[in-house]
């Protein structure tokens, strides 16, 4: 098992069976093996829990909690099966632990709000938004290193 200062992910779609050849590798490159006398594993997700969580955004609580809210909102769009959007959700937890009290960050699941998502034109999926005074201020699309949502945050903290 991971160190307790090492987060992972393990994901699957759900119920998506997993025969014994198959092989999970989580974010931090452990590499898991279902075990031989078992005929298959079922995995939805397995993650440590930040110390700060990340809500999830709905359109109602959109205004309130991104566009009228007192402190930057990083937004990260995803959907539930996608396994690049869990690394970048194990990011965002992370920043939003690294960030608390600087940064507010919401998740957004395009499948359960397409609403949201269409207004945003989010096309594709992980995308993370950066919000400031109710604008959008920056961007980071797809799953790229953690510098570059930290950096994408910095630059709307510094304005």
């Amino acid at each position: 098992m991971a160190s307790a200062s090492c987060a992972y992910t393990l994901v699957t779609r759900p119920y998506q069976r997993l025969t014994p050849q198959q092989q999970i590798k989580s974010s931090c490159a452990f590499s898991f093996r279902v075990p031989k006398n078992q005929r298959s594993l079922n995995v939805i997700s397995m993650r440590q829990e930040s110390q700060v969580s990340v809500s999830e955004a709905t359109p109602k609580s959109w205004n309130p909690s991104i566009l009228k809210s007192d402190t930057p909102v990083l937004v990260e769009f995803y959907t539930s099966w996608c396994e690049p959007c869990q690394m970048v959700h194990q990011m965002i937890d992370e920043i939003a632990t690294d960030y608390d009290g600087k940064l507010k960050c919401v998740a957004v699941n395009v499948e359960e709000e397409p609403r949201v998502a269409e207004e945003y034109d989010i096309k594709a999926v992980p995308i993370v938004l950066l919000f400031k005074d109710g604008e959008k201020c920056d961007s980071v699309v797809g799953t790229m290193p953690k510098e570059f949502f930290v950096a994408a945050v910095e630059r709307v903290l510094a304005n």
